[in-house]
């Protein structure tokens, strides 16, 4: 049972504010749910708009020190932060568990990188550099400068909620901005946790704040007026709403949308790796992640025989709760969202698709309030079919026949989306014209999942990704600061 020394005497979570943990003012809420075991871990009370207001008003309070301290002491805070949440990785890792369901070797690959993105924030003295020239007319000397921009915030999604908020935080504090974070209120015990590292690490207070809430925050949030810029992760639809209402009211944006991810499978491919690796893609986190690729374009010369593999791995995944030993694919976030999934299986079957393996009759000894399915495969998929083109978010893949790389490429191009996209070939020819001609943002090549590091850029493109700049790295000092220009003349008289 998840144990907080934040949460209110009640349960509730916390709002954490100036440097304080207070209930916000909101009567709605909801139950934060064990989605393995059905047990009830706290309630989430929203925050209302004077909620927000509270939050903003003392971020840009604190801005105003903040942002003119050098930036060396700036981030003293962020590598006390890394030892603190290397120290409770596996605490942190636990917590999450318990209350999104996945498995905890996937929890503690997840806070790792997140703590990647701490290590390489502690690296913005040199990140936010920017250019200069002597002479650059006669007698004048240009330089730019960067600086920072006042309060952000990031509202965050449900499967990811150790990571994705270090996608943000650290940037933002580093670069001398005040920051707040709305995580999902679906699991948002992990982000409280860290929340209480992030008090211990040392950071003044009002510079990092963390709010809780649900649609009418989320409003609050994109149309304050003393709010910078909004990051944002999310499905589609959320995040072209984030996107343009943000916008609307001259905010900078980032909103990462979903995806439909494909795996390219050519006759030159090491077809057991691909098999191994596709499933991990498909069915890790039980699918519930923007960069699972979920649909497998495979030559006709090695379809039967990549099918085969790929049916092998997927039967001898294990499905049970995360914290238990063995597990590969732990429980999937909410009843809700199983059913949600379970629709999709049921479509795929209306649609013609060839279901190869069902992983709706799954059962799980101990946990039969658990929401749970186990890998399902369809084979036979066609371009026009909905499981084809539409995000499932779940441990379903499907399997596509082409006659050759370029049939493959017109397949994956196809897609409203542009997340992600892996090949597995032995051709360098191929894997050249894939990376030339694949139309979507993080590409792999003999790589599952192509998940970048800290140090670059997160990619996405079309439908899954609305704004200019993108999370993590080097995006991340353009997104949270302005370059000034400075132009200078000293004559001699």
């Amino acid at each position: 049972m998840v144990e907080l020394e934040s949460l209110s005497e009640t349960g509730d979570v916390q709002n954490y504010v100036g440097g304080t943990w207070t209930r916000p003012d909101g009567s709605d809420g909801q139950q934060v749910i064990n989605p393995a075991t059905g047990e009830e871990l706290a309630f989430v009370p929203f925050s209302t708009e004077s909620d927000v207001d509270d939050a903003v008003a003392t971020g840009l309070e604190a801005f105003e020190e903040w942002s003119t301290t050098p930036v060396e002491e700036r981030i003293q805070p962020l590598f006390a932060l890394k030892g603190l949440l290397e120290d409770h990785q596996d605490e942190l890792a636990e917590i999450l568990v318990e209350e999104h369901g996945k498995t905890l070797a996937e929890a503690r690959g997840e806070l790792r990188r997140g703590i990647e993105n701490v290590e390489v924030a502690c690296g913005i003295p040199s990140m936010m550099q920017s250019g200069s020239l002597l002479n650059a007319a006669p007698g004048i000397d240009e330089s730019a400068v960067r600086k920072p921009l006042g309060v952000f915030a990031a509202i965050t999604p449900f499967n990811f909620p150790g990571m994705i908020p270090l996608w943000f935080l650290p940037y933002a504090v580093a670069t001398g901005n005040s920051f707040i974070l709305k995580p999902s209120e679906r699991d948002p015990l992990v982000a409280q946790r860290m929340f209480e590292l992030i008090d211990e690490a040392g950071f003044p207070d009002g510079v990092v704040q963390f709010v809780n809430g649900s649609v009418d925050t989320v409003t609050a949030l994109l149309e304050h007026e003393d709010i910078a810029g909004i990051s944002f992760v999310g499905s589609t639809p959320v995040a072209k709403h984030v996107y343009e209402t943000a916008a609307a009211h001259g905010k900078r944006v980032q909103a990462q949308g979903g995806a439909k991810n494909h795996i390219i499978v050519t006759e030159t491919a090491d077809l057991e790796f691909a098999a191994e690796k596709t499933i991990a893609s498909a069915c890790a986190c039980a699918g519930e992640r923007c960069l699972a690729n979920d649909v497998v374009v495979v030559e006709e010369g090695v379809y039967d025989e990549f099918e085969e593999l790929v049916l092998e791995k997927a039967e001898a995944q294990t499905v049970g709760y995360g914290l238990d030993e063995g597990v590969d694919i732990g429980a999937l976030i909410t009843p809700e969202h199983e059913q949600n999934v379970r629709n999709f299986i049921e479509t795929g079957v209306s649609e013609g698709a060839e279901l190869l393996l069902d992983g709706r009759d799954v059962t799980v000894e101990g946990y039969e309030d658990g929401n749970f399915l186990a890998p399902t495969v369809f084979g036979g998929l066609t371009t026009d079919m909905v499981i084809t083109r539409e995000e499932i978010f779940g441990p379903v893949l499907g399997l596509m026949a082409v006659e050759d790389m370029d049939e493959a490429l017109e397949v994956l191009n196809q897609s409203k989306f542009g997340n992600a996209a892996s090949l597995f070939t032995g051709s360098g020819l191929d894997a050249r014209k894939f990376r030339h001609r694949a139309d979507v943002g993080n590409l792999g090549v003999n790589v599952g999942t192509s998940a970048p590091m800290a140090f670059f850029h997160f990619g996405g493109q079309r439908d899954s990704f609305f704004g200019d700049l993108h999370a993590q790295g080097e995006d991340m000092i353009h997104f949270y600061t302005d370059k000034n220009v400075y132009i200078e003349r000293w004559p001699d008289n």
